[in-house]
Formats: C-alpha cells, sequence, structure tokens
C-alpha cells in the first residue's frame, strides 16, 4: 500500500481541480499518439491517424482521451487503494486488448508535460510535480498489475 502525506493528496487533488479535461484529455492522448507512433496500433477502429493534424482532429480520439481523464478520477477518490480499483480496467487491457503495459507510462509522461503546459512554473512547483509523479506512477503500476 503507498502512503500519501497529506501535502501529496493536496497537490493531486489540485491538479485535478484545475484540469479541463475536454481539453487535457485529448491533447495527452493525441501527444501519446504522434510523439510515441506504435502505440496507434491499439486505435486501429478510430479512423484517420495518418499524421499529427489527424490525430489532432480525430473526435474519437478526443473522446478517449476525455474518458481516460476520467477514469482517473477513480484513483483520486480511492488513492488507498488504487490497485483494487483498476483491477477489472488492469485485466482488460491484458487480456482482451493485449496492450503494452509500458504504453501507460508513455502517456502518463504525455499527461505530464501537457498539464505543465497549462500551468505556471509556480503553479506546478517541483513538489507538486514529484507528488503528481507518485500518483501517476501508482496509476501505471495498477493498470499493469494484471500482466505481473
Amino acid at each position: 500500500m503507498v502512503e500519501w502525506t497529506d501535502s501529496e493528496r493536496e497537490y493531486i487533488n489540485t491538479i485535478f481541480s484545475t484540469l479541463d479535461y475536454d481539453d487535457i484529455g485529448p491533447k495527452a492522448l493525441a501527444r501519446c499518439l504522434i510523439v510515441y507512433p506504435w502505440t496507434q496500433r491499439y486505435f486501429g477502429g478510430f479512423g484517420n491517424l495518418y499524421n499529427a493534424d489527424a490525430i489532432m482532429a480525430n473526435p474519437m480520439i478526443a473522446a478517449h482521451g476525455t474518458k481516460i481523464l476520467h477514469g482517473m478520477d477513480r484513483a483520486l477518490k480511492n488513492m488507498d487503494d488504487i490497485k483494487n480499483t483498476y483491477a477489472t480496467l488492469s485485466e482488460l487491457h491484458s487480456e482482451k486488448l493485449h496492450v503494452d503495459p509500458d504504453n501507460f507510462r508513455l502517456l502518463a509522461d504525455c499527461l505530464t508535460v501537457v498539464i505543465a503546459g497549462k500551468m505556471t512554473v509556480k503553479e506546478f512547483t517541483p513538489d507538486m510535480q514529484a507528488a503528481w509523479r507518485k500518483f501517476l506512477s501508482v496509476v501505471v503500476s495498477a493498470l499493469g498489475r494484471q500482466y505481473h
């Protein structure tokens, strides 16, 4: 079980309270698909992913990016049991979708870049970033749990 300090919880809640899910989610997923093009193989049914402009304008990518970010709300609400909170989702991505678990880390990195780009340096402090990375590491580990 992960131990969270009060300040880490506060930082993570602060980040979530500032997120525009319909902006950040699509941008993070699109960035992941553009920067790491091999991740596109899991989105074959999403239509045109031929270049960065097509990915950025793809409504199915945007909708899934928003869905992913809303799915992270479950981790926020269950910070003391993220592993079990994502057990079913881990199984889905492992057994049915066969997603490479490293892709969760890549998406987490892209999400961090997008969030950092929206916040000022004074807002996204090193301490806040450390708490955010810890949170994402726990989420990534929980999503990859079924693979171990």
